[in-house]
């Protein structure tokens, strides 16, 4: 990869598939940012690109993608495999990028604070995967069929997003009067059957109506 490649993926700006850091001060936190992309759509994150996208570079590089290498390699489970690529500005100062695809091994989670954590990259920033999305993107991998029959509380479901533009798990189990527990296995089955969509969110997810 070449610094005109960098400068290319840093003019797009932090979005869905560009992450900017400075320094890998935290990796033990950074590494949530490789997780959700792999978790979502793939992506570039790149060490050494200042917040507003000029790629000024980091003293030292190779000991920056040491410390990133090694929370790679402990704290991401299933183990996840990408391209990096260190490039020089000046002898003493240069830039890392890991190439992180859509991972097909997934979900990806770290451990902490003794739980598992999936993560999912929602326009620029890398939100905790709520367990509807990690029930979704684990049944995803399967490719398995869903079958399931249209009942009271799928047709009560399709009703309120007739009038709404989305609804909340808690909102459905409320509307609907079921336990939460049905309330999210009836969202994330019509998910996986592509009979609506879901819009992660740190406030709790939105589940739409299929566009």
């Amino acid at each position: 990869m070449t610094i005109q490649e960098i400068g290319k993926i840093a003019r797009r700006g932090e979005g869905l598939h560009v992450e900017f850091k400075k320094k890998a001060a935290h990796p033990e936190k950074i590494v949530k940012e490789i997780v959700a992309m792999a978790n979502t759509d793939g992506g570039h994150l790149l060490i050494g690109v200042d917040d507003d996208g000029t790629v000024s570079g980091q003293r030292y590089i190779e000991e920056e993608v040491y410390a990133m290498d090694k929370a790679i390699r402990e704290l991401i489970l299933p183990p996840i495999h990408l391209n990096k690529h260190v490039v020089h500005l000046t002898p003493k100062k240069g830039v890392a990028v890991y190439e992180i695809q859509k991972s097909k091994a997934g979900p990806h989670f770290i451990w902490d604070e003794n739980k598992k954590k999936a993560f999912v990259r929602v326009a620029d920033k890398s939100i905790q995967a709520s367990r509807e999305m990690w029930e979704i993107m684990k049944r995803k991998q399967r490719q398995e069929d869903i079958i399931f029959k249209y009942g009271k509380k799928e047709e009560l479901l399709m009703k309120e997003l007739a009038v709404r533009s989305h609804i909340t798990l808690k909102e459905y189990m409320v509307s609907a009067k079921i336990p939460i527990y049905i309330a999210s296995r009836t969202l994330v089955k019509l998910v996986l059957a592509n009979v609506i969509d879901v819009i992660p969110q740190e406030s709790g997810d939105r589940f739409v109506p299929k566009q």
